[in-house]
């Protein structure tokens, strides 16, 4: 309206219509249609006041919606069919392909799409812009970091930033990290406090499973171990709506940031010397740039902030991650490919396990059952015998030098038969030898050394061989061999029933 009402002006003042083509303000047909309407409605009169933008809107947009209007789609035909598809959120893409199906539909996917767009009502998408008081709220958020190659395997490595964003002063904390983990997530959060030196007094999050355990608008429920974190740094978590990240759009833009500025045109070694790298990069780039909304430098505003926020406690809390687990038939718990016993009669149980950077406790409810150090290679077994049945514990004692043991006290000949079983070259006679040491709970030491004695004699040193001798009593008959060396200690020449030759004479 503006340009309309300066070339009134100039008809007024008297310029042709070739002028003001010449010009390049209108062009003559142009100009020629605009003088009629500025005759008719009396605008070239120099008596008379120009009219509003509204009067001069009113008569020269006229004539452009009656041309709108006159404008038909070929979709025109199928208006309510394809309304009621649009109600009930058909995709114009669907819609296209069965007006082609069966309508025998000619014209184009444009055309329907078009149609579709035209049929959506249009609704502003009005934000508001979210004020903070200095030490108020910080926001978190992950973001995809650079790629790094692993220098013992040559393997590439994601990774991903890290970012805290105090909402007033705009400084920043970054990390890089190799997962998402909860361990990660809560270590990330200590590191940014020590970072800050203090505790903002809410930290806005998204709704990432290390943090939420089921996102809601009005009832998201946190995940244990960051609740416990909350309360140890005396912060609130403040989650956003699901799928609105609009409202965390500080450490939003702090990561485009981040991924246009740092990562670009650098070269790192390792996580290390990536991390150093973004720490210094933080100081001496993103601390002390020109923001762009709050035209002052981060560092600057921060030292201003740091006072107010709340000091780090004189006792960190532990940071631990909860999980829910469950006691095998050997009485261990699984956790990070790594085995922890628990105590035999809670098998086939669900229980609570609480891991922290040096230890692991196993809740039974709200009772402590188990307590071990925290293993770090995978397939690593932590066992307590306490927590073992009694058959599995009394086995575990018994190994060959408890065997060899109890034999000796048995006797020298029951000793010798057991280290002949150790001493076999095939077979692993450790529960050959408990069950030879067992017999004497029902036969007694003598019966049990005179048997063992017996079966060395007959040079069979096997646990069978001394339970058939105690079974059918032949450890309380004399010894075969020891009657022949008896035998053989006495003989003088003559057999028993040999007759010498001067009585056969005789006959």
């Amino acid at each position: 309206m503006f340009e309309y009402r300066q070339i009134i002006v100039r008809m007024r003042l008297g310029d042709s219509d070739r002028a003001l083509s010449r010009a390049g303000l209108i062009g003559r047909p142009k100009a020629k249609a605009l003088r009629q309407i500025a005759l008719q409605q009396g605008w070239l009169d120099t008596d008379r006041h120009l009219p509003d933008d509204e009067v001069l809107a009113q008569y020269l947009n006229q004539p452009a919606q009656e041309s709108s209007a006159t404008t038909g789609s070929c979709v025109e035909p199928y208006r309510d069919t394809v309304a009621q598809w649009v109600a009930n959120g058909v995709q114009a893409k669907t819609i296209y392909q069965t007006l082609v199906r069966n309508h025998r539909f000619d014209g184009s996917y444009a055309s329907v799409y078009r149609f579709v767009r035209s049929l959506k009502p249009t609704q502003p998408n009005a934000t508001m812009h979210l004020e903070f008081e200095p030490a108020e709220a910080a926001q978190v958020d992950f973001g995809t970091g650079p790629r790094l190659v692993d220098t013992r395997t040559g393997e590439e490595l994601k990774t991903w930033f890290f970012l805290m964003t105090l909402c007033w002063s705009r400084h920043q904390y970054a990390e890089l990290v190799l997962n998402q983990k909860i361990d990660t997530w809560l270590n990330c959060h200590r590191h940014a406090f020590e970072w800050f030196n203090g505790v903002p007094g809410r930290i806005i999050i998204d709704n990432a499973k290390c943090a939420i355990t089921r996102a809601c608008i009005y009832d998201p429920q946190v995940q244990r171990a960051y609740a416990q974190c909350a309360e140890g740094y005396g912060f609130k978590i403040d989650a956003c709506p699901p799928r609105q990240p609009q409202k965390k759009g500080r450490v939003e833009s702090g990561i485009k940031y981040l991924k246009r500025s740092f990562t670009p045109l650098r070269e790192f070694r390792n996580l290390q010397d990536a991390n150093r790298q973004l720490h210094d990069w933080i100081f001496h780039v993103a601390g002390n740039r020109i923001h762009g909304s709050t035209h002052e430098k981060p560092l600057l505003r921060f030292s201003l902030e740091q006072p107010l926020l709340t000091p780090l406690p004189t006792n960190p809390p532990e940071l631990a991650s909860w999980h829910k687990v469950k006691v095998h038939r050997d009485s261990h718990v699984q956790f990070e490919k790594c085995l922890y016993s628990a105590p035999f009669r809670l098998i086939g149980q669900s229980l609570w396990l609480k891991a922290s950077s040096a230890t692991i406790r196993v809740f039974r409810d709200h009772e402590l059952v188990a307590v071990h150090p925290r293993q770090s290679r995978p397939g690593a077994r932590s066992t307590s015998d306490d927590h073992l049945p009694p058959e599995a514990i009394a086995w575990k004692m018994r190994d060959p030098q408890w065997c060899l043991k109890q034999s000796e006290a048995i006797g020298k000949h029951c000793h010798q038969l057991v280290r002949q079983l150790f001493a076999d070259r095939v077979l692993d006679n450790l529960r050959a030898a408990q069950g030879l040491i067992r017999l004497k709970n029902k036969y007694g030491n003598i019966r049990l050394e005179a048997a063992c004695q017996r079966a060395l004699d007959y040079h069979n040193p096997r646990y069978r061989t001394v339970k058939t001798i105690l079974e059918k009593g032949l450890d309380q008959h004399p010894s075969p061999q020891l009657a022949f060396d008896n035998l053989t200690d006495s003989y003088t020449g003559q057999g028993r029933f040999c007759r010498n030759m001067q009585t056969l004479l005789k006959h």
